[in-house]
């Protein structure tokens, strides 16, 4: 009788003591994606990887002298604002649309040159077709228009702990404010 209290009890504790085992996977969710992604140091993960933690992501690529280095200082922006350092529960993705030239190290660099050296923020890249579906899912429209140069939206998007698109910033030097409350509302949940 000791040994099935015990293990019940074990059983509990083990169950309560992660939140995402308490997350369904809903079905709008970008963690029912199975595509696999390379971040900055080389690891191979999978989105629902992500699950359990506020997602800001925006899709951009390393050699842009645009739109990009201004969505980047909008991440900044949005990342000081939120104010929440070291934290499992937020992770800032930088997602390149040129995975061919932005590999591991380069991405490193970027997040380097950056400043972006906490926890919270992750650069991935995938394969095209993997990037594509992602961009689809999150309205996001990218297009080589020469070898080195994209056609893209500025868009920079949270996603709910299950994954779920729950706020967008469309445009570049628009008001941050309604992001910033998004996340931290995100986050108390």
């Amino acid at each position: 009788m000791k040994k099935i209290i015990y293990v019940i009890l074990s059983l509990l504790t083990f169950f309560s003591c992660t939140k995402e085992n308490n997350l369904a996977i809903l079905p709008n969710s970008i963690y029912n994606l199975t595509s696999k992604w390379e971040n900055q140091n080389g690891d191979t993960i999978a989105l629902s990887d992500l699950k359990g933690k506020v997602v800001v992501l925006t899709m951009i690529y390393t050699s842009c002298k645009t739109a990009c280095p201004r969505l980047t200082a909008e991440m900044r922006e949005i990342y000081k604002n939120v104010n929440i350092k070291n934290s499992q529960d937020i992770r800032y993705v930088l997602v390149s649309i040129d995975p061919e030239n932005d590999n591991p190290q380069i991405m490193m660099e970027y997040l380097s040159n950056n400043k972006f050296n906490d926890i919270e923020w992750l650069f991935l890249r995938s394969d095209e077709e993997s990037t594509k579906e992602l961009a689809n899912t999150l309205s996001v429209k990218y297009k080589q228009i020469d070898p080195v140069e994209f056609s893209h939206s500025n868009i920079i998007s949270v996603l709910s702990k299950q994954g779920e698109l729950v706020h967008q910033k469309n445009g570049l030097n628009t008001d941050i404010d309604p992001i910033v409350m998004k996340i931290k509302n995100e986050l108390k949940k």
